[in-house]
């Protein structure tokens, strides 16, 4: 039963499930409510992420010695960066009915982290997972399963993107345990 589970994990994430009209209306209503507090919300991704994972600070010079939240919150660097993270998953967003929008915008997230940062491509399965705790508590008991599933999707779709735009571009380390 445990194989049968891990092969369908990775076969959702080699081929995520499309999303539906219905889920994209979800998705875009959802993350209006939490884009609204945009910097707030890109500061607690990244806070959570680099407390939750630090290894994955290796690829910031600027905050990568950081060990307080509080620390984090007050980085200007931290800040700008999370204003980024979200505006990429904004303009995805704002594409989904457009799929080579959307394949144009991660395109280049992935092509900058693989060539420039040689960041693990492992880090963006980990980032959207972080994401998607984050919209849940932003969201509360309005994130509902429906929700839950058209973000999973979502989540899917994105690292699908970056996975193949590694690929690509010729990664090698790829994929990565080392987490």
């Amino acid at each position: 039963m445990e194989k049968v589970q891990e092969e369908n994990e990775t076969e959702r994430w080699e081929r995520p499930e499309e999303i539906t009209e219905s889920e994209r209306s979800i998705i875009k209503e959802s993350w209006a409510r939490v884009y609204a507090n945009c910097e707030e919300v890109g500061v607690s991704i990244l806070i959570r992420f680099f407390v939750n994972f630090p290894k994955a600070k290796q690829y910031f010079s600027q905050f990568k010695d950081m060990e307080d939240p509080l620390e984090m919150e007050r980085s200007v660097q931290l800040r700008k960066h999370g204003l980024r993270v979200v505006g990429a998953v904004n303009s995805v967003v704002e594409n989904l009915g457009d799929p080579e929008k959307v394949t144009t915008v991660l395109a280049i997230v992935g092509k900058s982290h693989a060539v420039r940062h040689k960041v693990d491509p492992v880090f963006f399965k980990i980032l959207t997972g972080v994401m998607l705790e984050v919209i849940a508590e932003d969201l509360a008991k309005d994130f509902t399963p429906e929700m839950q599933l058209a973000w999973s999707k979502l989540r899917s779709h994105i690292y699908c993107h970056i996975q193949e735009t590694y690929k690509e571009v010729g990664w090698t380390q790829y994929p990565s345990n080392s987490v």
